[in-house]
């Protein structure tokens, strides 16, 4: 749709920064969170995944423009919690990377 396209990778906050969200069990693994609101436009990783640091999890629509989420380390795709089409907000957990 010659749209652009930025590219950012997820990094796991500070946990003083992090935002306020129920607990993860320990051992569950680090999670990918939102850098902005938006849509998620395409979830590319999948559930049981391997990746590499830099690889593309999936793609956010915010303000027409696509924003590439990267993994910000190497790691297995754990518990997608969200699909196309669902809206985010800044610090959502969209993944998890074991």
């Amino acid at each position: 749709d010659g749209g652009d396209i930025s590219q950012l990778t997820a990094a796991v906050p500070a946990a003083s920064s992090a935002p306020v969200q129920a607990a993860a069990p320990a051992g569950a693994g680090t999670p990918v969170t939102a850098p902005l609101a938006g849509n998620i436009w395409k979830v590319i990783a999948t559930e049981g995944q391997t990746v590499a640091e830099g690889d593309v999890l999936l793609i956010l629509e915010a303000m027409k423009m696509e924003t590439e989420i990267r993994a910000a380390q190497a790691g297995t795709v754990r518990g997608i919690a969200v699909k196309s089409g669902d809206a985010v907000s800044v610090g959502d957990t969209l993944m998890t990377l074991a």
